[in-house]
């Protein structure tokens, strides 16, 4: 009878072990992960403010860049944006970050949305027609940024850091993660528009310089199919389909002459042509974007240079169904 006592508290000696060895194997794999998950967010946090200092240091100092090179870095950040969105989506989350991890992922689809309205909102920004209500509505998207860094502020940093403390982490708080760099400054469109003012190149309401000012739309293709008003077309290329628009200077030498193209009266889309000769005909591409689908109207115009007077030939509209 000793013997199987001994035994049998041997035995549960045993037992109570492997229970505690697993229990602190499991506590240990999900402080491990909670603190990874921590880590993780902490790291695209610091990444996304780096990008944020550059965008808005750039648009504070453009340092010369021209309009096109201005243009090509925003859309660097707005890739950048694009890419912490991604990763915040393919974090591996604990169960109990749950809640912080559906704001997070709110908070950087705010800010991949707000870039990429800005990125394709500046060319107008930068133009001349349509160029004050674009920056009212960089303004508006400056905002939604705001909006990101309030989110982060007052839920998910507090959320993650709860979560720490509850599992006895005290070494993992995360670090701060803010888009707008002095915020109340980039939420006024007069600000906006002094900076980008700034830009190389950009449209100001200057006087037209002495002579005759117009320009002309002469041709339109789409990827290299001819349009025509009054005779529609039937987009079957592949790939991302593009405007290519022939524009002739029939004045005095131009600067920055903008195309812009809309599809069924949508947001425009722009390019520009930096310099325009006298007499001289230029092509400019325009990439349509995602791209159309379905019977479309597309309205083409050589936007206005100043001092130019007649219009009439700086417009036309094509009907193209995308199938």
């Amino acid at each position: 009878m000793i013997r199987r006592g001994i035994a049998l508290a041997g035995g549960l000696l045993i037992l109570i072990l492997l229970v505690l060895g697993v229990r602190g194997c499991l506590d240990a794999r999900k402080e491990r992960s909670l603190r990874d998950y921590a880590r993780d967010v902490s790291q695209i946090g610091t990444e996304t403010e780096q990008t944020s200092e550059a965008f808005f240091a750039r648009l504070n100092d453009p340092g010369g860049l021209s309009t096109q090179e201005f243009l090509d870095e925003v859309n660097t950040d707005r890739g950048a944006v694009d890419g912490y969105l991604s990763r915040v989506e393919n974090l591996n989350t604990p169960g109990d970050m749950d809640a912080a991890q559906n704001a997070l992922e709110l908070v950087y689809q705010f800010r991949s949305n707000a870039l990429t309205e800005i990125a394709n909102l500046l060319p107008t920004a930068t133009g001349t027609a349509g160029r004050q209500e674009a920056i009212e509505k960089i303004a508006e998207e400056t905002r939604t940024l705001l909006a990101s860094d309030q989110i982060y502020e007052k839920v998910v940093q507090p959320e993650v850091d709860r979560v720490l403390a509850d599992n006895d982490i005290t070494d993992s708080d995360l670090t701060e993660n803010q888009f707008v760099a002095d915020g109340i400054k980039w939420l006024s469109a007069d600000q906006i528009e002094a900076a980008l003012g700034q830009v190389s190149g950009a449209s100001t309401d200057q006087a037209a310089t002495p002579g005759p000012h117009g320009t002309a739309l002469i041709a339109t293709t789409l990827s290299g199919t001819p349009l025509e008003e009054g005779a529609p077309v039937t987009f079957d290329g592949t790939g991302a389909p593009e405007i290519e628009a022939q524009v002739q200077n029939q004045g005095a030498a131009e600067e920055n002459v903008t195309v812009t193209v809309t599809v069924d009266g949508g947001d425009p889309v722009s390019a520009e042509l930096s310099g325009l000769a006298p007499d001289a005909t230029e092509s400019v591409t325009v990439p349509l974007t995602p791209a159309p689908t379905g019977e479309v109207t597309l309205d083409v115009e050589v936007e206005p240079v100043p001092g130019e007077e007649t219009t009439d030939n700086n417009v036309a509209s094509y009907t193209v169904d995308f199938g």
